[in-house]
């Protein structure tokens, strides 16, 4: 877990893949694409620069309401823990960089607990990111559950 000061979304979940499966999944736009983004919502654009450093971007359409998010790798420890920071365009100015970090531990017979903590962000949005990330995580448990 982090110390970073500030409201954070936290979520948990088992899922039914190995930690190397659910982390490289974390890293491919064309897998993030079908599971990213609480439905209705869906992204449009998705750029992935996987190295430490490295951009991303990930265009959202939600029912017609549009919005960027961007941030940068802070680490990529395959397979247990990746970081990145999240601006969203539609935050308040100025916009913090807020900090997802997930963690994957190994979790009975091929299984991976999966955590997820979106640190440091605007207060008004820690329990809507709570809510979604619930939502994508149970939304990356079926694509690992019916496309395996």
């Amino acid at each position: 877990m982090s110390d970073e000061p500030g409201p954070a979304a936290v979520v948990r979940r088992v899922l039914q893949a190995p930690p190397e499966v659910v982390y490289d999944e974390w890293l491919d736009a064309d897998g993030l694409a079908e599971w990213m983004c609480p439905r209705p919502a869906r992204p449009t654009k998705i750029e992935l620069d996987a190295r430490v450093g490295g951009r991303l971007r990930i265009d959202i359409d939600d029912q017609g309401f549009r919005v960027r998010v961007t941030g940068h790798y802070l680490d990529l420890s395959r397979p247990h823990r990746l970081s990145f920071t999240w601006t969203c365009d539609a935050w308040a100015a100025p916009a913090p960089d807020s900090v997802v970090t997930v963690t994957l531990e190994p979790h009975g017979r091929d299984q991976t607990l999966m955590t997820i903590r979106h640190a440091l962000l605007p207060p008004p949005e820690a329990d809507a990111h709570a809510q979604g990330w619930t939502r994508v995580a149970a939304q990356l448990d079926d694509r690992l559950t019916n496309h395996p």
